[in-house]
């Protein structure tokens, strides 16, 4: 088709060729860069179908580059460990005030962003995990005295609010990994009165210890003693006069044997010993 303007001819085909083509080239890469999205590394994404039903809970999709729909949009969630820590203050069983500070590793479940997005949203941290954290600290601090707290719980104390925790959180889509309690903090004027607690049963387990150990000496010495006395009376039952008038004769020939000893022999008795004098 050709028209006639300003004295010429035009071809309206070739006119219009040129300007579509253009649309089309632009339509082309308008639809390429909203079909392709790049996931970077440590997230994924989960695909709001406009024309199918929104959400697609049954496919996340992982980490490079992916093509979509134009129509459709991917929501990025960050899948790797993240830490959340939280500060709060919550009563013992017999209602005082403990400052707890714990931190929380957790991860949403990969598999299951889809439901955790529809369900929870991308604020699930401040809807579902920090809730879950204060509401189990809250419920295992209950259960303990500050002396409990303070001196022997605390890592009891840390497993019992990892394992309610992880009960809530299971059920919302979210991997909890690690509870970590890094500082209790008791109302001064208790604090003092628990130190001074301890240090008096301290005390008094040391003193009781040194008893006990003089206690234990004093039967070993006196074992001992009967031990020896024992000794002394078999000695003495086994030793007739015989025998000690032959041990006699025995020291006094070694004694004359001796070089620098003057020997000089008296009889004392019918049956005694020699008598033995002797100088350098």
């Amino acid at each position: 088709m050709k028209i006639e303007y300003d004295g010429k001819i035009y071809d309206l085909k070739k006119l219009i060729r040129g300007p579509l083509i253009i649309i089309v080239v632009l339509l082309i890469i308008v639809a390429l860069v909203k079909s392709s999205v790049t996931i970077p590394s440590g997230h994924a994404g989960v695909l709001f179908q406009t024309f199918g039903g929104g959400i697609n809970v049954e496919k996340t999709y992982g980490e490079g580059f992916q093509i979509i729909a134009p129509w459709n949009n991917l929501i990025l969630y960050e899948i790797r460990q993240q830490e959340v820590v939280e500060q709060m203050a919550v009563l013992s069983s017999n209602g005082l005030e403990i400052t707890v500070d714990l931190s929380a590793w957790f991860q949403p479940e990969n598999t299951k962003l889809g439901n955790l997005h529809q369900e929870k949203g991308k604020m699930y941290v401040d809807r579902v995990v920090k809730p879950s954290i204060r509401s189990a600290t809250r419920s295992v601090v209950g259960r303990y005295t500050p002396e409990e707290i303070y001196s022997s719980k605390r890592d009891v104390i840390q497993g019992e609010i990892f394992t309610e925790t992880k009960k809530i959180l299971d059920k919302q889509y979210v991997q909890l990994n690690e509870i970590l309690v890094r500082d209790i903090t008791l109302p001064p004027t208790i604090k003092t009165a628990i130190e001074n607690k301890l240090k008096q049963e301290q005390e008094s387990l040391e003193y009781e210890f040194r008893l006990t150990k003089a206690k234990k000496e004093a039967e070993r010495q006196k074992i001992d003693a009967e031990g020896k006395a024992e000794a002394n009376r078999i000695l003495s039952a086994s030793l007739t006069d015989k025998i000690l008038q032959e041990k006699g004769i025995e020291a006094t020939l070694k004694l004359a044997e001796s070089k620098n000893a003057k020997v000089v022999v008296v009889g004392n008795s019918e049956n005694g010993l020699p008598l033995i004098l002797g100088d350098k």
